[in-house]
């Protein structure tokens, strides 16, 4: 008797009258939402617009979901197209059978339609929206549990799951818990993105590289544990060597990246500078022509910077008395000089008062 282990759930859909509600597919809208939530507060906290996420999601969510089933269909067609099947069933998405490797495909086909249409370079959209897809992806996993499908072998540890289900060649008993494997790891995938990325900068979609070859990591070794019928070549599962290829091309695509693109984008979304609040932007100009106003070209002050940023703060420019003239004189000896003339012309006028005076009187 088996003390502890994980439950599965006695049943994966709920009937609202007529409205079926499934487990598998509110696992995956949960998982869509998030990843347009995070992928938004990436995108805005790039300098992108709000709401750009979820504008090209819209786009890139349908590609994905159609490129998922496709990619299952393909490879597992013997469960669709064999005799005895019906290939109708290839169709009923919510009964589970959705590819990674497909959904990503052309996910970013539909990703790339939408960042076109506005201008947008995909490799900075990637980057935003990739610890986002690692967490749809954790939440997606769960609708295996309420499938029960996709389990490891067998296994006694505590937290060994319950298969009840004897439905589709599945045999009743305590399994690794692969779905939960996968989820936890794509949680740690999630953070780990996020982290390098504020560590190293990560840009030109390398954030996306290094979701993609830490996902082939973690699934290489959890594909590895899975006990349900797959093709086989060399004595590894299609999706273990399928793990391997993706990894060493997105390893590929970190180096390369780096080296001829470093750095990261300073502009995400065209125009959307323009959208920031007047108070923003206006503390952006300051900030301009303070630095403007107090370095020129070779690092030395220019007065002619230092005038315009006065003239615009409404500040009066000051007479700089240390500075020289074209003789060689500052303006301190052209004021001195100045105040000179001016008391000898009133002396001079002071001395001929005296004398228009004197004149008077003896008349």
């Amino acid at each position: 008797m088996e003390l502890a282990y994980i439950p599965s759930p006695s049943r994966g859909v709920v009937h609202l009258g007529p409205l079926p509600l499934r487990g598998y597919a509110f696992c995956i809208i949960i998982g869509v939402f998030v990843a347009v939530w995070l992928g938004n507060k990436r995108w805005v906290a790039r300098g992108g617009r709000a709401g750009t996420v979820a504008d090209i999601a819209v786009w890139a969510v349908p590609f994905g979901l159609l490129g998922g089933r496709l990619y299952h269909v393909i490879t597992d067609y013997e469960l669709y197209f064999s005799e005895g099947r019906n290939w109708v069933d290839a169709f009923k998405i919510w009964e589970g059978g959705l590819g990674i490797w497909g959904a990503i495909a052309l996910g970013a086909v539909g990703a790339w339609i939408g960042c076109r249409r506005r201008g947008i370079p995909l490799p900075a959209y990637a980057d935003a929206v990739a610890p986002g897809i690692a967490l749809a992806q954790a939440f997606g996993r769960w609708g295996n549990w309420f499938n029960q499908e996709l389990y490891g072998r067998e296994t006694d540890l505590p937290w060994a799951l319950h298969i009840t289900s004897a439905a589709d060649g599945r045999v009743p008993g305590y399994y690794h818990p692969t779905f939960l494997y996968e989820s936890l790891w794509c949680i740690g995938v999630a953070l780990l993105v996020i982290w390098a990325d504020r560590r190293f900068q990560l840009g030109h979609g390398r954030a996306f590289a290094l979701y993609v070859a830490a996902y082939c990591a973690g699934r290489f070794w959890i594909e590895y544990m899975r006990v349900d019928d797959a093709h086989h070549i060399l004595g590894l599962r299609l999706n273990n060597w399928t793990a391997l290829f993706v990894f060493l091309l997105a390893v590929a695509y970190i180096v390369i990246s780096a080296r001829k693109r470093p750095g990261r984008e300073e502009i995400v979304e065209p125009g959307a500078a323009d959208d920031a609040p007047a108070g923003e932007a206006a503390g952006t100009t300051k900030k301009t022509a303070d630095t403007e106003a107090t370095t020129d070209v070779e690092g030395e002050p220019d007065a002619t910077k230092k005038t315009d940023a006065a003239k615009k703060t409404g500040a009066e420019e000051k007479p700089d008395l240390g500075k020289k003239t074209d003789l060689g004189r500052t303006d301190a000896d052209v004021e001195k000089e100045t105040e000179a003339a001016r008391d000898a012309d009133g002396a001079s006028a002071g001395e001929k008062k005296d004398e228009a005076e004197s004149a008077s009187g003896k008349s």
